[in-house]
């Protein structure tokens, strides 16, 4: 399974699916393009080191989003991707994008989705909505993309507790922890539905709990 990568930043979960296929714990996996939006990220040094090719496709360098979101999934076409992986990209892309390129793109959400997710939940804000609306838990979802914001069908869930003395800042690291184990879980459990054939295929994983004493702070 070919797969490409889009970032924006620092390349945390980049590293963590690069990291996963060099131990060999994505067999069948090969990640082939990694793709940013912005120059200079820490993340395309991520991509260097594990010697994958990088490509910097900047908002600035076309026409409109349009024509750039179109390039990604062309570079992406052209490098033989079957799976593309939005790994902390911060961009919503456009339907140019998946006009040009036809494979299965898969996002991962720093939420259970569709508790705060949509326009605005990217980062930080996800975390800081979890923590306005009280809630006790949230998670983190791996879903295929679709033409809707957020809304495409979920591949695996995981469940993430909230402390009563969480800031944003906690929170976040308690969930990116979890979000390197599920988006390696994910890729590994979609390559080997493609190896077995498409009628192997599932809509989505049941969410998995995190006992809260067994979840990590960076």
């Amino acid at each position: 399974m070919r797969l490409g990568i889009l970032v924006s930043g620092r390349g945390s979960n980049l590293g963590a699916v690069l990291d996963a296929a060099a131990r060999g714990d994505l067999p069948g996996v090969e990640a082939v393009i990694v793709i940013s939006n912005r120059p200079g990220v820490p993340a395309l040094k991520v991509a260097e080191r594990h010697g994958v090719p990088v490509v910097v496709l900047a908002r600035r360098d076309f026409a409109g989003p349009e024509a750039r979101d179109a390039a990604i999934g062309s570079r992406l076409r052209l490098a033989g991707v079957e799976v593309a992986l939005l790994a902390g990209y911060d961009q919503v892309l456009r339907p140019t994008y998946f006009a040009a390129f036809d494979g299965m793109t898969l996002n991962i959400h720093p939420s259970l989705l569709p508790a705060h997710g949509g326009a605005g939940m990217i980062g930080m804000a996800v975390h800081c909505s979890v923590l306005a609306a009280g809630d006790r838990e949230t998670g983190v979802t791996v879903h295929a993309v679709s033409a809707e914001l957020d809304a495409g069908p979920p591949r695996l869930q995981a469940r993430v507790p909230v402390h009563p003395d969480d800031s944003p800042e906690t929170l976040a690291a308690r969930v990116l922890e979890v979000e390197h184990r599920v988006v390696v879980e994910a890729i590994a459990a979609l390559a080997a539905e493609r190896e077995r054939g498409p009628s192997s295929a599932t809509m989505a994983v049941a969410p998995e709990s995190v006992p809260p004493d067994a979840a990590a702070r960076e």
